[in-house]
């Protein structure tokens, strides 16, 4: 995991697992910056050069790039541009895109890499740099520290006027995503079609505006509505696919007697899904649902991080399959999902991850497998939803005490419920019959975050407020 560049006061400018996320504006080396930008850009285009392609044995890199609906995109892409030309690497610029067809587009051009250029579901002030492999996955923890030692160090050799890389325009890339999905052995055209479903899009100003019609139009969908559909980056609410963000969408596919509603993030790697009375179906079964649908015709394991919900579990066992936790974060539940040759996978926040497709969270693939699923079902979207399991998950987090010695906290409540299950492969995670709770130390805060999980929304809160009492009694 990256370090924190500055202050956690600060917050605007931070390293992480798969690249550098910022506020645009204010002094270098604090924000988002210009400078910034080129630096990090330079980094990853070396690092790619290098290591990258002696293990690839590309002898000519070219880079894929695309960005999100953000107001900064268009300036960002320019200096990621020139910076990789100025190394002599190839750029292939897909322009306004979705972080899955960037994924994808990495592995149909035999690209080195890729970088997405979006701050996913931060506020329209963010933007960031997200960094691929030449298979179109996030970096690992240890290439993306290889990367900042490379930035730290400013050890970049800029080609000569002879040696400048290429630009070129690929405005296909989407197309054959869209044309990957549809086409998917598991995707029911037919039915999706029949079902002839009326939708409500909330796009939030983004490239999900493009994405999302277009897959559905050739699903064979034509009963469309579109929210927020302008793509201009000036997001019409936090751009956070939660609840408390969705009253509007939830108002409109009410009142249109829609069958449903759909949102999605900025770049479309998370989606959740709205019941036809307006009540949201809850972003921790989409994943559920998808699962459950693909192990009704594939037998086979399952994977999604420690915080997400039981319920998958329980899907899972129900299809005579093997659910495993993985660590939080995309790259790790990739990891887990090839250490155990999972045959769907993802997080709780609605990331849908199609290891055939591509091992990349995909709101497109998610889409299109929900509706076939709701189509042979036969079902209403809130019909499907109580097939389901109940839980519900609290979630909070509690700031430490400077200088505390975090091991040590943990070495206490790990004592005190060592009677239970526990589980300390991404901070401490306790069992409670049905019910869990999950402690993470923030990588960016001085704090925990304390999810809990049961089958009474009460039960979910009291476990949490235990635990938060057990790490003040414990500082």
């Amino acid at each position: 995991m990256f370090a924190v560049s500055k202050t956690i006061e600060l917050m605007a400018l931070i390293k992480s697992i798969s690249g550098i996320r910022g506020t645009i504006g204010g002094k270098p080396g604090n924000t988002l910056s210009p400078l910034d930008v080129v630096r990090f850009t330079a980094a990853y285009g070396t690092w790619l050069k290098g290591q990258q392609l002696e293990k690839t044995g590309i002898n000519n890199p070219k880079v894929v790039i695309g960005r999100d609906g953000r107001i900064s995109g268009e300036l960002v892409q320019r200096l990621v541009i020139s910076t990789l030309n100025a190394l002599a690497i190839d750029v292939i610029d897909l322009g306004l895109s979705t972080t899955p067809t960037v994924e994808m587009a990495v592995v149909f051009e035999n690209a080195a890499g890729g970088i997405i250029l979006t701050a996913s579901h931060n506020p329209k002030e963010w933007n960031a740099l997200k960094l691929l492999n030449y298979k179109g996955e996030f970096i690992s923890g240890d290439d993306g520290s290889k990367i900042l030692q490379i930035a730290e160090a400013e050890d970049f050799n800029f080609a000569g006027v002879d040696e400048l890389g290429t630009y070129s325009e690929d405005h296909e890339a989407l197309q054959k995503h869209i044309d990957a999905v549809v086409n998917y052995p598991l995707v029911d055209k037919a039915a999706i079609k029949n079902a002839n479903f009326k939708i409500v899009l909330d796009a939030i100003n983004s490239t999900g505006a493009m994405a999302v019609p277009a897959l559905l139009s050739a699903l064979g969908l034509t009963k469309i509505m579109v929210l927020n559909g302008e793509v201009n980056g000036q997001f019409a609410h936090n751009p956070e696919p939660l609840p408390e963000h969705l009253n509007v969408l939830c108002n409109e596919v009410n009142k249109s007697n829609a069958d449903l509603g759909i949102a999605v993030d900025p770049d479309v790697d998370r989606l959740c899904f709205v019941c036809e009375d307006g009540t949201l179906f809850g972003e921790e079964y989409t994943l559920v649902a998808v699962a459950d649908y693909v192990l009704k015709n594939r037998k086979g394991n399952t994977v999604s991080n420690l915080s997400s919900t039981r319920a998958l579990r329980d899907v899972t066992e129900k299809h005579g399959g093997t659910y495993y936790p993985s660590a939080v974060g995309e790259v790790n539940v990739v990891n887990k999902m090839k250490e155990v040759n999972a045959v769907i996978g993802g997080e709780g926040n609605g990331g849908i991850i199609v290891p055939d497709l591509h091992y990349g969270r995909d709101a497109l693939i998610g889409i299109a497998l929900f509706l076939t699923h709701l189509a042979k079902e036969k079902k209403t979207i809130k019909q499907l939803r109580n097939t389901y399991p109940d839980y519900f998950i609290s979630k909070n987090k509690i700031e430490l005490n400077e200088g505390v010695d975090l091991k040590e906290i943990f070495t206490k409540i790990e004592n005190k419920y060592k009677k239970q299950p526990i589980n300390t492969v991404d901070g401490l995670k306790i069992e409670f019959d049905n019910d869990w709770v999950h402690l993470r130390p923030s990588n960016t805060e001085p704090i925990i975050r304390i999810y809990a999980e049961s089958n009474f929304q009460n039960t979910a809160s009291n476990i949490a407020k235990r635990l938060m009492q057990d790490i003040n009694e414990a500082q």
